[in-house]
């Protein structure tokens, strides 16, 4: 599939099997990328690669701890070896955090967890899949953050300070990384309006202010105060998450590196 965005490139997912990495994986797949989805849970993997093998891509799976910075390495070496190479890698990881605790009930490991999660997370992710990435093939790393990262709100300390290590990582990491030509974007969505909310985080982390607003948690990503606190009136679609990563991937973005893709549907506006 050569003559497709993603054509003849190969593709290492971390988080495949989560809601927007799984999006990514199947748009990716379909563009003609080789897939290679990792995480922990080796059924959502599964049910990925079942939906990208029904449509004729090509992925494979690996259960990875990512916090586990050998077991990252050796499946990165893996990939490197089957494949010739590793053309674009994407960090869609997602770790549990706080959000609605205010500093006085804030306990210091609740704080910690999505800093040292996330840029854990990302820090061994990014070494493992540099040395395989980039030189005669141009090469992309792929980083997701949140709009945390610029709101001055109360009760988000831990999910904003992360977010922003996140960003301030890809665009320090995008100098280090061009002379060996290699682009690093981070990609900084709002919640998903139709992320399923059973097995993931979603539920967990909106479901009080839900229930303060009197409405389900799928009402109020649909139409209740986060989303009427954007420009659109709406929360982006993980479509247009997944769609936008495949086109950053792309050279089609080769001009674009050290940067953060805005889309907020206008809840920031850079």
């Amino acid at each position: 599939m050569s003559g497709s965005l993603l054509g003849d490139r190969n593709a290492v997912i971390y988080g495949g099997g989560g809601a927007i990495g799984g999006a990514i994986a199947r748009v990716f797949a379909r563009e003609g990328a080789r897939v290679f989805i990792a995480g922990r849970t080796q059924e959502r993997l599964d049910a990925v690669a079942r939906d990208i093998a029904a449509t004729g891509g090509a992925v494979e799976t690996a259960q990875v701890d990512v916090l586990d910075q050998q077991a990252v390495e050796k499946h990165a070496d893996t990939v490197a070896a089957t494949a010739g190479g590793i053309d674009i890698a994407v960090n869609a990881v997602s770790v549990p955090h706080d959000q609605g605790t205010s500093l006085a009930d804030l306990s210091l490991e609740e704080f910690m967890r999505p800093i040292d999660g996330y840029l854990r997370a990302l820090f061994i992710t990014s070494k493992a899949v540099a040395r395989h990435t980039g030189r005669e093939r141009p090469g992309v790393i792929l980083t997701l953050s949140e709009p945390g990262s610029k709101l001055a709100v109360g009760g988000i300390l831990g999910h904003a300070v992360s977010a922003a290590g996140k960003e301030a990582f890809s665009r320090v990491l995008a100098a280090e990384l061009a002379p060996g030509n290699v682009r690093v974007i981070g990609i900084r969505p709002h919640a998903a309006v139709d992320a399923p909310a059973a097995g993931s985080h979603t539920k967990d982390l909106f479901e009080q202010a839900a229930t303060a607003a009197g409405q389900s948690v799928q009402e109020l990503l649909e139409s209740g105060a986060m989303a009427q606190g954007t420009l659109l009136k709406r929360l982006p679609t993980l479509s247009e998450i997944a769609e936008t990563a495949a086109f950053l991937a792309s050279d089609r973005a080769g001009a674009m590196t050290g940067t953060i893709a805005n889309l907020t549907a206008g809840a920031l506006v850079d």
